[in-house]
Formats: structure tokens, C-alpha cells, sequence
């Protein structure tokens, strides 16, 4: 049987054979490296549990919005993708996914895929309408084996760190819990994701302010808000928390007088805020991120630019998250000005910014991380986390900011076992890069051979102060 091309060893590397042999050498360098995941979005419950995982539709479909959205493209309801109260079965949901592989040729997600298969599954053939039961029964099958759950995969996809996302008043007890158990030897981190606190809009924002205000030792309104939120993040550093991660809509900051901020606070508790209101409170919550960032130490990262739950009928029949967040432009040098005038060369201060937007990387990331010591350029992310998409990111960094500017790999994922096959690409493609500079004499094949190493595992401990 011919190999299949998930299993070819120079996959994503350069098609020239010169080039390819450099590259070649430079991936074994990495290959077997731990895995260092500081954002993602993997439940640490689910590794202190170590239940097995759920039947192949609602591992590999169903909660991963870059499968569903394709397929719903294609003209399948989202009913008949397990989403909401679906009358679609498991096996059901796995034919739809099956029948719509064609759909995912040349996609990031198609290309992950076919990696899980191969390397976690074991499976060597491609999804058709035809083989969807035999695929299903193989999986299943995998997923019944006591070898087959999280805490043994976690060790067997080598992971070393594992960051989570997590709400401010959760107690966190998994994380501790993993701290303590002596038999399980990784790191499984929080991260202090605190979007529904600050974001007025947000439908469930007073109801999050009044319990975060309770939970809080001191003080009550916008003060007590402010002490509640610096209480909560020393709660998440003490149990092993290195970074605070803010999903907005814009990367804009602003610097208000304690007053100000305060009738802003009142107004919104009141149910008297404007759009300009929100606006302004969101960015100056964002700038008092980074004034907490730079007392406690928690690293900064800011995700923007996501047009949230776009097609209205879609959030209200399946909620969020279901595949129909659409990426828009960003003004970064304007909007995280405010926050960089005072926090910009602060001692220790980490700040990562990241985009949907590419034309901001080579515009506006690439100078900003060349100035300022704190600012660094997050990885592809998203709907960029893609093999072409990496490759055009670090063609338009580089040349401004160098290597050392930029954040490592961030796999962002809910999808447990599409990390090592996601971090896998990313090694791949910075080792295709590299060689591509040492071809054309730009670096030296020893010069490459360090910065290969610092990319894929010196980095992300440097700019994430693991």
C-alpha cells in the first residue's frame, strides 16, 4: 500500500532538494522537543479526571467550529452537526463529517486531521461516505483502550506545559488538585481570562460584576471591582498561573481619572451606558490589565479583532462558538499607545499581541515588538494557525523584529489531540523558513541550527516566564 502523505516524513517541508535536506535537519533538531503549550483552551478537568474521551463525532467534530463551519458551508444544518438540542446521533453527525471530507482539501483543519489519524489513530485511509461506519468503529475502538485517556496521552504527545483558560472566580480546584498529585508529572496552568468582567456589552456583565464584587474582601462600586479583580488574579498566580489573556473587540486602551472611571462604572451598573461608554470602559479596564500585569507579574496577552457570533439567527439557536466569528482590520499603533506611554519599557513587563489581521504584522507588530521590551509578537492564530499563513508570518516579521521578538507557537485549541499535531507544523514550517535563509546565504546552517531550538522551545519559556 502506498504511504499515506500524512506519514510522508518531509511533509510542509521545501520542495527543492537542496533546501529540503537543510530543513530536514533542522526539524530532527526539534522533533522530539516537550511541547510547551502557554494558551489553549483544554478543560483541566478533563486531565485530572482522566475519563476516556466522549465517541469520535464529539471528540473530532462537534466542539471544533473550524470542522463544523465548513460543512455547514457546504449546506448541512447545523442541527445535524450535534450542535444545540440536535436530533442528530453520533454516527450520524461522523457521516455528515465524512461525506463533507472532500470539502476540507488544502485547509489547516484537513491537514490536522489527516496528522490525528495517522499518529493518534492509527488509521491510514481517508473519510469517504463509504468507510464513515468502518472509521467510526476503528476510533471507537481507541477510545475504549485504557491506554487512550488524557493523562497517558499527556505524557505520550509529550507535553510539558499545558496552559488553560479560565474564568476569574473559578477556584481552580483541578489546577491544584494536578499540582498535588504526585503521580501525574506535567504542568497544567490556569490562565486569567476576564473578557465577561470588563466588556459592558457582555449580556451577563452586571450579574459577573456583582458576584466578583461579592467574592471580593474590600471595598464595594468601582473600587471594590478593582480590588476584587487584583484579588482574583493573585488567586490564579498562586496556583500557577504565569499569564492574563483578554478576547477583545479592539485593541484600544485608555487611561481615565479615578473619577471618570468611576461615572463610567455607576452608568453601566445603572443600565444608563452608551456604546461610547463601553467603548471607553473596555479600553481603560484593558489599560488597568497592564498596570496589574506589571505588579503581580502575570504576562499580558491581547487576542482582538473577532467580529463575535456574526450571523444572528445561528447565535441564537446554537450559541457561541459555532463557526461564525468573522476576522476584521485593527489599528494597533494608535490603540495600544495609552498603555505603552506608561507600561511600554516597564521592569519585567511581558506584553503579547496578537491578530487576525494580517497586514498589521509587518505594519504595525514587527515595529512595535523593535522598540518596545515588553512587546512581543504572538504566533499565527486562528484562522492564520495554517502552514502558508505561518510562513507569510514570519517572511513579515522578521526582517523588522528578528527571531527573538516573537511569542513561539500558541496551538489555541480545545481539541486535545490535535496538539502534537498542530505544534508539529509549526516546527516544520519555521525549520522550511530557516533553510530557505541558509540556502540563499542570508544565516549560517550553525546559526540556524540555534535559532531553531530558541523558536520552538527557548521562546515560549522566555516570553511566558516558565
Amino acid at each position: 500500500m502506498a504511504q499515506s502523505i500524512a506519514a510522508h516524513p518531509d511533509r510542509l517541508l521545501p520542495a527543492e532538494p537542496g533546501v529540503r535536506e537543510i530543513a530536514r535537519s533542522l526539524y530532527n533538531l526539534v522533533a522530539g522537543l516537550p511541547i510547551i503549550s502557554p494558551h489553549g483552551h483544554v478543560d483541566a478537568g478533563v486531565i485530572e479526571n482522566n475519563l476516556p474521551f466522549p465517541d469520535p463525532a464529539a471528540l473530532l467534530v462537534t466542539p471544533d467550529h473550524y470542522v463544523t463551519r465548513l460543512i455547514h458551508a457546504g449546506g448541512v444544518p447545523m442541527e445535524e452537526l450535534g450542535l444545540g438540542d440536535s436530533p442528530a446521533g453520533s454516527r450520524q453527525v461522523w457521516h455528515n463529517f465524512c461525506a463533507a471530507w472532500p470539502a476540507f482539501e488544502g485547509t489547516a483543519s484537513g491537514y490536522w486531521i489527516r496528522q490525528e489519524f495517522e499518529h493518534v489513530f492509527g488509521l491510514h485511509e481517508e473519510p469517504t461516505a463509504e468507510n464513515a461506519d468502518r472509521i467510526y468503529d476503528a476510533i471507537s475502538a481507541r477510545l475504549a483502550e485504557p491506554g487512550f485517556r488524557p493523562r497517558q496521552l499527556f505524557k505520550e504527545f509529550n507535553i510539558e506545559v499545558l496552559a488553560t483558560t479560565d474564568d476569574p472566580l473559578d477556584a481552580l480546584d483541578s489546577h491544584a488538585a494536578l499540582a498535588q498529585d504526585p503521580a501525574f508529572a506535567g504542568r497544567v496552568l490556569p490562565t486569567f481570562r476576564p473578557d465577561k468582567y470588563l466588556d459592558i456589552a457582555h449580556p451577563a456583565w452586571l450579574d459577573n460584576v456583582e458576584r466578583l464584587i461579592a467574592a471580593g474582601s474590600s471595598g464595594s462600586g468601582y473600587a471594590g471591582y478593582i480590588s476584587a479583580l487584583e484579588a482574583r488574579r493573585r488567586h490564579f498566580v498562586a496556583n500557577g498561573a504565569v499569564s492574563a489573556d483578554h478576547g477583545v473587540r479592539s485593541p484600544a486602551t485608555l487611561k481615565l481619572d479615578q473619577s471618570d472611571a468611576e461615572r463610567l462604572f455607576d452608568r453601566a451598573r445603572a443600565g444608563k451606558a452608551t456604546p461610547e461608554d463601553r467603548e471607553a470602559f473596555e479600553a481603560h479596564m484593558m489599560y488597568q490589565m497592564a498596570r496589574m500585569s506589571v505588579e503581580d507579574g502575570l504576562v499580558m496577552t491581547i487576542h482582538p479583532g473577532s467580529y463575535r457570533n456574526h450571523h444572528g439567527p445561528t447565535f441564537e439557536a446554537f450559541g457561541a462558538d459555532t463557526g461564525h466569528d468573522i476576522p476584521f482590520a485593527v489599528n494597533y499603533t494608535e490603540a495600544i499607545r495609552p498603555l505603552l506611554q506608561d507600561f511600554g519599557t516597564a521592569k519585567d513587563f511581558h506584553l503579547v499581541l496578537f491578530t487576525l489581521d494580517e497586514t498589521v504584522f509587518s505594519r504595525e507588530l514587527a515595529p512595535l515588538a523593535g522598540f518596545y521590551p515588553s512587546v512581543y509578537i504572538g504566533a499565527p492564530w486562528w484562522f492564520l494557525d495554517a502552514p502558508d499563513a505561518m510562513l507569510r508570518f514570519r517572511s513579515a516579521v522578521t526582517e523588522t523584529a528578528g527571531f527573538s521578538r516573537s511569542s513561539g507557537f500558541i496551538d489555541d485549541t480545545r481539541a486535545f489531540c490535535s496538539i502534537p499535531a498542530r505544534h508539529d507544523t509549526s516546527r516544520r514550517i519555521e525549520s522550511a523558513f530557516l533553510a530557505r535563509l541558509v540556502a540563499e546565504h542570508r544565516i549560517s546552517e550553525e546559526r540556524a541550527h540555534e535559532l531553531i531550538v530558541d523558536i520552538v522551545d527557548s521562546s515560549p519559556r522566555r516570553v511566558f516566564k516558565l
